[in-house]
């Protein structure tokens, strides 16, 4: 061990003895060397009863190496001390001051207790008060110098300082002259309580194995696994907990990094048929328009994929409207060429719908017959499509989550695309996979990514681009008002229905919350009923109407039965009504650009003029100038890179859609960096790693399997 692991494990015994842990224990409290397992559970700590265990549980804490693995958010430094005549209004500093009198303790009223005490050095005197905190501050002696922290404020009547921590000069830096780890915290579980249950655990145990081969570590200045796990936790000083900070967000990146170049090594070995008669000269001629350049390389990139002889593994992501479902006929076409079934999952009943009649309309004249298979169908006609299904009939079968049932039989799947793949866990899109012998995958994403962020939250896929629109297709003009354009909206609504158009409405939630003030959908759409447009037909959409429910007003709107359609952003996926012109978002702010953007693309689908119209009380500056952004372009990509700049990837990597793991450091709005420096050391480690029995790499092969077993139903 290093000697700063050395001293930092020492110390952490010191503290551990401050904190008088070893009181009543039947264990000695060690020197050096661990007494504890990463997976004994955080009960055997001293404090850490069922109660304090159950708030670790809310966090995810449940061992030490889970306790080992909670890393500080953020850090205050508290190593410097100040005078007191430079210390300033509500900013929290560390000063060494003399107590000049005996503190007074007053009972003001019942629940409250005052403590005064004056304190002094050479550069001034300072008011203390401690509130309900007698036992405190009457360890405080007359005469005797602590150590301070805290943040003085005060008014005409003078500065003070309220509730500060303290310690005596010589005693263990705890509170004061040391860089204080703050940590992610639940309902009962303070800051100290983390520190005191962290320290111990350092104490006992050793931290995790080192998976870093030194080769690297040398290369990108990484510090080892033992001193950068004591260093997060313990740091000297913040250029410590910074370069502790760097070693543990380039291992997370690393490990997840050669996971990926694992699973495609894996794919890799997967043999299936190579695909012959790529000819698609007929489908090209059937279509009604030519393909952009963007669809027709995608298109190209499939071929060269299904000729491979390999299971292919590729996203399509493109724009709203760039055409990403032409791409996927051709390759339906490929596969009935060579005798294979392709099966298109869709995320909800009418756009299933809606591509079974595109699909059957293009492609039965071309001698591909197109099945469609959802919930909402009579039994008898399930059984009579999965008949067809069975005995090889229908090539390309369009539905929803019916395909992934026992009862569902291919005869011989070749192709599963998955529509709006967000939509669909790796456990779903693999259950499909598994009713064909090692089918090709086609994924679709209408959500434009980052290239980087791309390849590293779809895994293992290949990626084509779809970065073109179709000639002809008029941008959606975009527009950011207040709420005095009430009158005017409202007007334009009315406007647009009386030339037998239809317009959405999107309100940020479903239920009213008077403390965040913004438009409920349940309500915004009982006042447009009642006041505003009581002569027209205003339909409600939203997240907690059951799924039937849903699926009949979608389909409604979609028929032209409606006039407005007021929702929630469950109407982002998964509705095509070429006859909307109108997109109307209210409270734009409390939405990411990406999804706005989303959002939008519900309109301008047919060929009439289409807007779209921003509401937003928010005067930020940054945030008017986030919205106005969204107004100047109708390029995702564009987007999606301001996006990324002024909010991080938190809209590209939604809660438990985001196909990533969840990175205990990495933060991808800064860390992308290291991000690429992790993928570059990982890629040439895998090559030159395969089959090597170092510790490295048998720690590297377990850290992966751990992940990716607590990833499992997001990771794609």
């Amino acid at each position: 061990m290093l000697v700063g692991g050395e001293i930092c494990r020492k110390n952490a015994v010191a503290l551990w003895r401050f904190f008088d842990y070893n009181e009543r224990t039947q264990r000695p409290v060690p020197e050096v060397g661990p007494l504890a397992k990463l997976s004994d559970p955080v009960t055997i700590l001293k404090g850490v009863g069922p109660a304090r265990a159950k708030q670790f549980a809310n966090l995810n804490v449940l061992t030490l190496q889970d306790l080992i693995c909670h890393f500080p958010r953020g850090y205050e430094d508290r190593t410097r001390l100040v005078p007191i005549a430079a210390l300033e209004p509500d900013v929290p500093a560390c000063f060494r001051a003399m107590v000049m009198n005996t503190p007074r303790c007053s009972h003001i009223r019942k629940g409250l207790d005052l403590t005064r005490v004056q304190v002094a050095d050479h550069s001034g005197r300072l008011n203390l008060t401690f509130f309900n905190n007698r036992f405190a501050a009457e360890q405080l002696l007359y005469g005797q110098e602590y150590i301070f922290y805290g943040a003085v404020s005060g008014d005409y009547a003078g500065y003070g300082m309220t509730n500060p921590s303290f310690e005596a000069p010589d005693a263990p830096a705890v509170t004061t002259r040391r860089v204080l780890p703050i940590y992610p915290l639940t309902a009962g579980l303070t800051n100290a309580a983390v520190i005191r249950a962290v320290t111990q655990a350092l104490a006992i145990c050793d931290p995790p194995e080192e998976i870093l081969p030194e080769p690297v570590r040398n290369r990108f200045h990484i510090l080892p696994a033992h001193q950068a796990y004591l260093s997060i936790h313990q740091p000297k000083s913040m250029e410590e907990a910074e370069q502790a900070k760097k070693r543990l967000i380039f291992e997370e990146f690393f490990v997840f990094s050669a996971g990926l170049s694992l699973m495609r090594s894996a794919r890799a070995q997967t043999v299936c048929a190579p695909y012959e008669g790529m000819d698609l000269t007929s489908f090209y001629e059937a279509l009604p328009f030519r393909l952009t350049g963007a669809q027709l390389r995608a298109v190209e990139e499939i071929l060269g994929d299904l000729r491979k002889g390999t299971p292919m593994n590729r996203l399509v992501q493109g724009d709203v409207g760039s055409g990403k479902t032409m791409v996927a006929a051709a390759a339906a076409v490929c596969a009935a060429r060579n005798h294979k079934q392709s099966a298109l999952m869709a995320p909800t009943e009418i756009l299933a719908e809606q591509h079974h009649a595109s699909f059957k309309k293009l492609l039965e004249p071309l001698g591909v017959t197109v099945e469609l298979l959802t919930g909402s169908m009579t039994p008898k006609q399930k059984r009579e499509a999965r008949e067809r299904i069975a005995a090889g009939v229908a090539m390309l079968t369009v539905g929803t989550h019916a395909l992934l049932t026992d009862a569902t039989v291919f005869a011989c799947l070749g192709l599963v695309i998955a529509d709006e793949q967000h939509r669909f866990g790796v456990a779903q899109r693999a259950k499909l996979s598994a009713k064909g012998e090692a089918p090709h995958l086609l994924v679709m994403s209408a959500t434009p990514i980052p290239r980087t962020l791309a390849l590293l939250m779809y895994g293992d896929l290949d990626v084509s681009i779809l970065d073109e629109l179709p000639p002809g297709r008029e941008p959606v003009d975009t527009f950011l008002v207040g709420e005095s354009y009430r009158p005017r909206i409202n007007a334009f609504i009315r406007k647009q229905v009386q030339q037998g158009h239809q317009c959405f409405i999107v309100c940020p939630a479903v239920e009213e919350n008077q403390e965040l003030g913004i438009k409920a959908a349940t309500v915004w759409a009982d006042t447009l009923r009642q006041t505003v447009f009581p002569d027209l037909r205003v339909s409600l959409l939203h997240g907690q109407m059951k799924g039937a429910e849903k699926e009949a007003v979608m389909t409604a709107f979609a028929r032209g039965q409606a006039d407005v359609l007021v929702a929630t952003t469950v109407i982002e996926v998964g509705v095509d009504v070429p006859n909307a012109t109108l997109m109307v978002i209210e409270d734009a702010d409390r939405f990411g650009l990406s999804q706005l953007h989303q959002l939008r693309g519900r309109v301008g689908r047919g060929k009439a003029k289409s807007y779209c119209i921003l509401t937003s009380h928010n005067r930020n500056p940054e945030t008017l100038e986030r919205l106005k952004a969204l107004c100047k372009t109708t390029d995702g990509f564009r987007i999606a890179e301001e996006d990324l700049k002024l909010r991080g990837p938190g809209d590209f990597f939604g809660a438990r859609q985001s196909g990533l793991p969840a990175f205990r450091m990495a933060d991808l709005s800064y860390d992308l960096g290291i991000l690429k420096q992790a993928q570059e050391a990982s890629a040439a480690w895998i090559d030159a790693w395969d089959g090597s029995d170092t510790p490295e790499a048998a720690a590297l092969r377990r850290r992966i399997a751990e992940l990716f077993q607590r990833s499992q139903g997001t990771m794609n």
